[in-house]
């Protein structure tokens, strides 16, 4: 079917998925956001190929259910780190903690996210999906993007979406303050708001050995959205999840991305699933990046003189 680039997307999720068998043996990979859905098929996927896990995430029961599981399987070590990535501060701890007992990164998953159908601040008086789904990553990427690149070759992947084509990105309303929230709208905004930041962190990464691409995880039944009220639960639950595949597909699919030994210098590019995509053209856009690029540096307190450096000693 011959459709525009940017209708690509409804053909390239219906083509047949790479796939590779590549050890991931003596590698170590941080996932966020691995209790459930794609981050826990992501995870388990990596235990099987043999890499070691430091697992990000909230829910200390469900994390420490998903270690016992993974380990008792698959015999890797598996590190759990907890945060709630609506809170800025400890994603910092989280960070400083990995940095302090994980000597080698190998691959980092950025997974975590939510979806809200209302909005709601954080305790910063920060729009909620935008930073759990934009913010939490760009800062933990670059807190941990010393070790990443002392590891390399290395690799870091997002998970986007299709999604963001809905956009939504304003950023002199970052907060919906001056206009009606509208919940696909703002999720469209935090996941443009993340490629837009790839591709600076790309290009500057282009000499380091680190690569770092996006992808969309495709149609899958997750818990993304369950936070939400008893209509909208009831519609996920009865009338989305059926008509959607089981998380294993992108699990599949974020280990050819970090493991195949041909995406190793695949670098600032977009991948339905394992397929390149071209995204939509608002999230191409670099000028309004760097502006992203400022303004994320600025909300996470990453622009503060000397912090960089600080973070480094």
């Amino acid at each position: 079917m011959n459709l525009p680039d940017e209708l690509q997307f409804i053909v390239n999720g219906r083509m047949p998925q790479k796939r590779t068998n590549v050890s991931l043996d003596g590698r170590t990979c941080i996932v966020t956001g691995a209790t459930s859905g794609v981050g826990y098929a992501a995870a388990k996927r990596i235990a099987e190929g043999g890499g070691d896990l430091v697992l990000v995430c909230r829910n200390r029961e469900k994390a420490s259910s998903v270690k016992t599981e993974i380990e008792a399987k698959n015999g890797v070590n598996v590190d759990l780190v907890f945060a709630d990535f609506s809170d800025l501060d400890q994603v910092r701890r989280a960070g400083a903690e990995i940095l302090d007992s994980v000597p080698r990164i190998d691959a980092l998953v950025n997974n975590a996210g939510m979806h809200n159908t209302g909005r709601e601040l954080n305790k910063d008086g920060i729009e909620m999906v935008f930073c759990v789904n934009h913010l939490a990553s760009f800062l933990l990427t670059r807190l941990l993007l010393d070790r990443i690149m002392e590891s390399a070759p290395a690799r870091i992947l997002y998970v986007n979406s299709q999604g963001h084509r809905f956009n939504g990105l304003d950023l002199d309303d970052l907060n919906w303050e001056k206009r009606s929230y509208w919940g696909l709208q703002g999720y469209g905004a935090a996941k443009t708001a993340q490629l837009l930041t790839i591709w600076e962190l790309a290009d500057q990464l282009s000499e380091s050995g680190v690569t770092v691409n996006a992808m969309h995880p495709g149609g899958v039944r997750t818990n993304i959205g369950m936070n939400n009220g008893l209509l909208y639960r009831l519609y996920q639950t009865y009338l989305l999840a059926p008509f959607l595949s089981k998380p294993e597909i992108s699990g599949e699919a974020i280990y050819y991305l970090i493991a195949a030994p041909e995406m190793e210098h695949e670098t600032g590019k977009f991948y339905n699933q394992t397929i390149e995509e071209k995204p939509a053209a608002h999230a191409l856009d670099r000028e309004l990046g760097k502006r992203v690029w400022e303004i994320s540096e600025k909300l996470t307190g990453l622009d503060q003189s000397n912090l960089w450096e600080d973070e480094n000693e």
